[in-house]
């Protein structure tokens, strides 16, 4: 006694899948289509994101590096100075802004 049952033949598979499909309605096989293209266009779409490569390149970090024996007061003056670095950036980023806004102010925006 066998507890598999017989292999069936592939005519009789064709057999049963014509026998299925004469028995459904057109939006039975429409919903079908689209229950198999929407998850296919899903992973398409991660697939093509993941090899277009959009990730950031290599960043470079720069450390600078001070000698062991510097005072305070040079402590102090480079704060100062890069402040005033940072302090002019800011104004120069604010002044390219503010030429924006007169220039869509023009336009009417």
């Amino acid at each position: 006694m066998s507890w598999f049952p017989r292999p069936a033949s592939p005519r009789a598979l064709v057999a049963d899948l014509k026998a299925f499909a004469g028995q459904r309605s057109r939006y039975q096989w429409a919903g079908l289509a689209t229950a198999i293209v929407m998850p296919l266009l899903i992973v398409g779409g991660f697939y093509h994101d993941a090899s277009h490569d959009i990730a950031p390149g290599p960043q470079l970090i720069y450390a600078e590096s001070w000698p062991a024996t510097r005072t305070d007061a040079e402590i102090k003056a480079d704060q100062k100075r890069d402040q005033v670095r940072k302090a002019a950036a800011q104004r120069e980023r604010q002044r390219q802004f503010q030429k924006i806004d007169r220039e869509l102010k023009k336009v009417g925006i």
